[in-house]
Protein backbone atom coordinates (compact mmCIF):
# COMPACT_ATOMS: atom_id res chain seq x y z
CA UNK A 1 0.00 0.00 0.00
CA UNK A 2 1.14 3.59 0.36
CA UNK A 3 -0.04 5.05 -2.92
CA UNK A 4 -3.55 6.47 -3.18
CA UNK A 5 -6.56 4.44 -4.26
CA UNK A 6 -8.02 4.74 -7.72
CA UNK A 7 -11.68 5.79 -7.56
CA UNK A 8 -14.19 4.12 -9.91
CA UNK A 9 -17.77 5.45 -9.99
CA UNK A 10 -20.60 3.53 -11.67
CA UNK A 11 -23.53 5.60 -12.90
CA UNK A 12 -26.29 6.52 -15.33
CA UNK A 13 -29.51 8.47 -14.77
CA UNK A 14 -31.81 5.49 -15.38
CA UNK A 15 -32.85 2.73 -13.00
CA UNK A 16 -32.46 -1.01 -13.57
CA UNK A 17 -29.11 -0.82 -15.36
CA UNK A 18 -27.20 -3.10 -12.93
CA UNK A 19 -25.23 -0.30 -11.23
CA UNK A 20 -25.40 -1.79 -7.73
CA UNK A 21 -24.90 -5.39 -8.89
CA UNK A 22 -21.95 -4.40 -11.06
CA UNK A 23 -20.41 -2.21 -8.33
CA UNK A 24 -20.70 -5.04 -5.80
CA UNK A 25 -19.38 -7.80 -8.05
CA UNK A 26 -16.53 -5.60 -9.30
CA UNK A 27 -15.51 -4.84 -5.71
CA UNK A 28 -15.69 -8.53 -4.74
CA UNK A 29 -13.58 -9.62 -7.69
CA UNK A 30 -10.99 -6.88 -7.20
CA UNK A 31 -10.75 -7.73 -3.49
CA UNK A 32 -9.39 -11.19 -4.35
CA UNK A 33 -5.93 -9.59 -4.43
CA UNK A 34 -6.44 -5.85 -3.86
CA UNK A 35 -7.69 -3.72 -0.96
CA UNK A 36 -11.10 -2.29 -1.86
CA UNK A 37 -13.47 0.20 -0.24
CA UNK A 38 -17.07 0.39 -1.50
CA UNK A 39 -19.11 3.56 -0.98
CA UNK A 40 -22.88 3.33 -1.35
CA UNK A 41 -24.10 6.73 -2.53
CA UNK A 42 -27.64 5.54 -3.30
CA UNK A 43 -30.22 5.98 -0.54
CA UNK A 44 -31.95 2.76 -1.63
CA UNK A 45 -28.91 1.00 -0.17
CA UNK A 46 -28.96 -1.86 -2.66
CA UNK A 47 -25.17 -2.15 -2.66
CA UNK A 48 -25.19 -2.13 1.15
CA UNK A 49 -27.77 -4.95 1.24
CA UNK A 50 -26.00 -6.88 -1.52
CA UNK A 51 -22.65 -6.93 0.27
CA UNK A 52 -23.85 -7.27 3.88
CA UNK A 53 -27.02 -9.38 3.52
CA UNK A 54 -28.81 -6.79 5.70
CA UNK A 55 -32.12 -5.49 4.34
CA UNK A 56 -33.33 -3.51 7.38
CA UNK A 57 -30.71 -0.91 6.58
CA UNK A 58 -32.41 2.03 8.31
CA UNK A 59 -32.10 0.31 11.69
CA UNK A 60 -28.93 -1.71 11.21
CA UNK A 61 -26.92 1.25 9.91
CA UNK A 62 -28.69 4.05 11.76
CA UNK A 63 -26.29 7.03 12.04
CA UNK A 64 -23.50 4.85 10.57
CA UNK A 65 -23.61 5.78 6.91
CA UNK A 66 -22.05 7.90 4.21
CA UNK A 67 -24.33 10.75 5.35
CA UNK A 68 -22.44 10.89 8.66
CA UNK A 69 -19.16 10.66 6.72
CA UNK A 70 -20.16 13.80 4.79
CA UNK A 71 -21.41 15.65 7.88
CA UNK A 72 -18.21 14.97 9.81
CA UNK A 73 -15.88 15.03 6.78
CA UNK A 74 -14.23 11.84 8.05
CA UNK A 75 -14.74 8.38 6.56
CA UNK A 76 -12.69 6.43 9.09
CA UNK A 77 -15.29 5.85 11.88
CA UNK A 78 -17.94 4.63 9.42
CA UNK A 79 -16.06 1.95 7.51
CA UNK A 80 -17.57 -1.53 7.88
CA UNK A 81 -15.14 -4.41 7.39
CA UNK A 82 -16.64 -7.22 5.27
CA UNK A 83 -13.71 -9.48 4.39
CA UNK A 84 -9.94 -9.28 4.72
CA UNK A 85 -9.64 -7.04 1.65
CA UNK A 86 -13.12 -5.53 1.33
CA UNK A 87 -14.68 -2.67 3.31
CA UNK A 88 -17.93 -0.72 2.91
CA UNK A 89 -19.33 2.69 3.79
CA UNK A 90 -23.08 1.93 3.94
CA UNK A 91 -26.10 3.97 2.95
CA UNK A 92 -29.77 4.07 3.89
CA UNK A 93 -32.93 6.09 3.23
CA UNK A 94 -31.72 9.07 5.31
CA UNK A 95 -29.31 9.92 2.47
CA UNK A 96 -32.36 11.63 0.93
CA UNK A 97 -31.59 14.54 3.29
CA UNK A 98 -28.16 15.09 1.68
CA UNK A 99 -29.14 18.23 -0.32
CA UNK A 100 -30.44 19.87 2.86
CA UNK A 101 -27.34 18.87 4.83
CA UNK A 102 -25.03 20.24 2.16
CA UNK A 103 -26.96 23.50 1.98
CA UNK A 104 -27.37 24.05 5.73
CA UNK A 105 -23.82 23.05 6.62
CA UNK A 106 -22.33 24.76 3.56
CA UNK A 107 -20.56 21.64 2.31
CA UNK A 108 -18.78 21.93 -1.02
CA UNK A 109 -18.55 19.25 -3.69
CA UNK A 110 -15.06 18.41 -2.40
CA UNK A 111 -16.50 17.15 0.90
CA UNK A 112 -16.08 13.44 0.06
CA UNK A 113 -12.50 14.12 -1.07
CA UNK A 114 -11.81 15.63 2.37
CA UNK A 115 -13.59 12.77 4.16
CA UNK A 116 -11.52 10.13 2.36
CA UNK A 117 -8.15 11.80 2.97
CA UNK A 118 -7.42 9.78 6.16
CA UNK A 119 -7.97 6.45 4.34
CA UNK A 120 -7.20 7.09 0.64
CA UNK A 121 -3.78 5.40 0.97
CA UNK A 122 -5.21 2.32 2.70
CA UNK A 123 -6.83 0.98 -0.47
CA UNK A 124 -6.01 0.11 -4.06
CA UNK A 125 -9.54 0.86 -5.28
CA UNK A 126 -12.56 2.82 -4.08
CA UNK A 127 -15.77 1.74 -5.83
CA UNK A 128 -18.74 4.16 -5.71
CA UNK A 129 -22.33 3.20 -6.55
CA UNK A 130 -24.63 6.10 -7.47
CA UNK A 131 -28.41 6.55 -7.69
CA UNK A 132 -30.29 6.64 -11.03
CA UNK A 133 -30.34 10.44 -11.20
CA UNK A 134 -27.99 13.40 -11.65
CA UNK A 135 -28.50 14.88 -8.17
CA UNK A 136 -26.05 15.67 -5.39
CA UNK A 137 -25.07 12.05 -4.73
CA UNK A 138 -23.93 11.52 -8.32
CA UNK A 139 -22.24 14.90 -8.75
CA UNK A 140 -20.49 14.52 -5.38
CA UNK A 141 -19.22 11.05 -6.34
CA UNK A 142 -17.79 12.22 -9.66
CA UNK A 143 -16.23 15.26 -7.96
CA UNK A 144 -14.27 13.09 -5.53
CA UNK A 145 -10.57 13.43 -6.25
CA UNK A 146 -7.75 10.95 -5.91
CA UNK A 147 -4.15 11.70 -6.90
CA UNK A 148 -4.08 8.19 -8.43
CA UNK A 149 -7.03 9.04 -10.70
CA UNK A 150 -10.83 8.93 -10.72
CA UNK A 151 -12.81 7.04 -13.35
CA UNK A 152 -16.46 6.85 -14.40
CA UNK A 153 -18.14 3.75 -15.83
CA UNK A 154 -21.38 4.57 -17.65
CA UNK A 155 -23.89 1.71 -17.45
CA UNK A 156 -25.99 1.04 -20.55
CA UNK A 157 -28.88 -1.45 -20.76
CA UNK A 158 -29.45 -1.17 -24.50
CA UNK A 159 -32.70 0.79 -24.23
CA UNK A 160 -33.52 4.11 -25.89
CA UNK A 161 -34.20 5.67 -22.46
CA UNK A 162 -30.68 4.78 -21.39
CA UNK A 163 -29.20 5.86 -24.73
CA UNK A 164 -30.57 9.39 -24.24
CA UNK A 165 -29.19 9.46 -20.68
CA UNK A 166 -25.59 8.94 -21.86
CA UNK A 167 -24.85 12.47 -23.18
CA UNK A 168 -26.37 14.00 -20.02
CA UNK A 169 -24.09 11.85 -17.87
CA UNK A 170 -21.11 12.80 -20.01
CA UNK A 171 -21.98 16.48 -19.44
CA UNK A 172 -21.89 15.88 -15.68
CA UNK A 173 -18.50 14.16 -16.03
CA UNK A 174 -17.15 17.15 -17.97
CA UNK A 175 -18.50 19.63 -15.40
CA UNK A 176 -17.08 17.63 -12.49
CA UNK A 177 -13.69 17.42 -14.23
CA UNK A 178 -13.57 21.14 -15.04
CA UNK A 179 -14.73 22.36 -11.65
CA UNK A 180 -13.65 19.91 -8.97
CA UNK A 181 -11.75 16.84 -10.15
CA UNK A 182 -9.16 17.31 -12.88
CA UNK A 183 -8.15 13.64 -12.53
CA UNK A 184 -11.59 12.39 -13.64
CA UNK A 185 -11.68 10.27 -16.80
CA UNK A 186 -14.28 8.14 -18.53
CA UNK A 187 -13.26 4.49 -18.19
CA UNK A 188 -15.93 3.43 -20.67
CA UNK A 189 -19.53 2.55 -21.44
CA UNK A 190 -20.50 -0.89 -20.14
CA UNK A 191 -23.31 -2.75 -21.88
CA UNK A 192 -25.42 -4.63 -19.32
CA UNK A 193 -28.02 -6.19 -21.59
CA UNK A 194 -31.37 -7.17 -20.08
CA UNK A 195 -32.58 -9.35 -22.94
CA UNK A 196 -29.80 -11.01 -24.90
CA UNK A 197 -32.26 -12.07 -27.62
CA UNK A 198 -33.42 -8.52 -28.45
CA UNK A 199 -32.50 -7.71 -32.05
CA UNK A 200 -31.97 -4.01 -31.30
CA UNK A 201 -28.88 -4.81 -29.17
CA UNK A 202 -26.68 -5.11 -32.28
CA UNK A 203 -28.03 -1.84 -33.67
CA UNK A 204 -27.36 -0.11 -30.34
CA UNK A 205 -23.82 -1.48 -30.26
CA UNK A 206 -23.17 0.01 -33.70
CA UNK A 207 -24.71 3.38 -32.73
CA UNK A 208 -22.61 3.63 -29.55
CA UNK A 209 -19.42 2.64 -31.40
CA UNK A 210 -20.13 5.25 -34.07
CA UNK A 211 -20.94 8.07 -31.64
CA UNK A 212 -18.35 7.18 -28.99
CA UNK A 213 -15.53 5.36 -30.81
CA UNK A 214 -13.29 3.27 -28.57
CA UNK A 215 -15.32 4.05 -25.46
CA UNK A 216 -17.45 0.88 -25.14
CA UNK A 217 -16.01 -1.94 -23.07
CA UNK A 218 -15.30 -4.96 -25.26
CA UNK A 219 -16.90 -7.20 -22.65
CA UNK A 220 -20.68 -7.16 -22.38
CA UNK A 221 -22.60 -8.18 -19.25
CA UNK A 222 -25.47 -10.46 -20.21
CA UNK A 223 -28.14 -10.86 -17.55
CA UNK A 224 -28.35 -14.34 -16.04
CA UNK A 225 -30.66 -15.85 -13.46
CA UNK A 226 -27.63 -17.00 -11.45
CA UNK A 227 -26.45 -13.36 -11.22
CA UNK A 228 -29.90 -12.19 -10.14
CA UNK A 229 -29.84 -14.80 -7.37
CA UNK A 230 -26.47 -13.61 -6.00
CA UNK A 231 -28.08 -11.32 -3.37
CA UNK A 232 -29.97 -14.38 -2.08
CA UNK A 233 -27.25 -17.04 -2.41
CA UNK A 234 -24.24 -14.85 -1.61
CA UNK A 235 -20.62 -15.41 -2.63
CA UNK A 236 -19.76 -18.18 -0.16
CA UNK A 237 -20.80 -21.82 -0.76
CA UNK A 238 -22.75 -20.76 -3.85
CA UNK A 239 -22.80 -23.66 -6.32
CA UNK A 240 -23.69 -21.39 -9.23
CA UNK A 241 -21.11 -18.69 -8.44
CA UNK A 242 -18.96 -19.35 -11.52
CA UNK A 243 -22.05 -19.06 -13.71
CA UNK A 244 -23.14 -15.85 -11.94
CA UNK A 245 -19.73 -14.24 -12.50
CA UNK A 246 -19.14 -15.53 -16.05
CA UNK A 247 -19.43 -12.15 -17.78
CA UNK A 248 -18.03 -10.10 -14.91
CA UNK A 249 -14.61 -11.73 -14.61
CA UNK A 250 -13.41 -10.62 -18.10
CA UNK A 251 -15.03 -7.19 -17.63
CA UNK A 252 -13.15 -6.54 -14.36
CA UNK A 253 -9.88 -7.58 -16.03
CA UNK A 254 -10.57 -5.12 -18.86
CA UNK A 255 -11.52 -2.41 -16.34
CA UNK A 256 -8.22 -2.85 -14.49
CA UNK A 257 -6.32 -2.53 -17.77
CA UNK A 258 -8.24 0.66 -18.66
CA UNK A 259 -7.52 2.41 -15.36
CA UNK A 260 -3.81 1.60 -15.24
Amino acid sequence: MGSAAKIITFGISKGGCSKSTTSGITAKLLSANKKVLCIDMDGQGNLTSFLTGEYDICNVFENKTVLEVIKEENAKPYIVNLTENLDLIPSNDFLATLPRVMYQEKKGLNVLTKALEPVINDYDYIIIDTPPNLGEQTVLSLSTYSPAGSYAVIMFDGSMFCYYAIPKFMDIIREARNRHNNKLELAGILFAIIDGRAKENNAMTEIIDEEYPGVRFNNIIRRKAATRRLPINGFEDNKELSSALEYYIPFVKELEERVQ
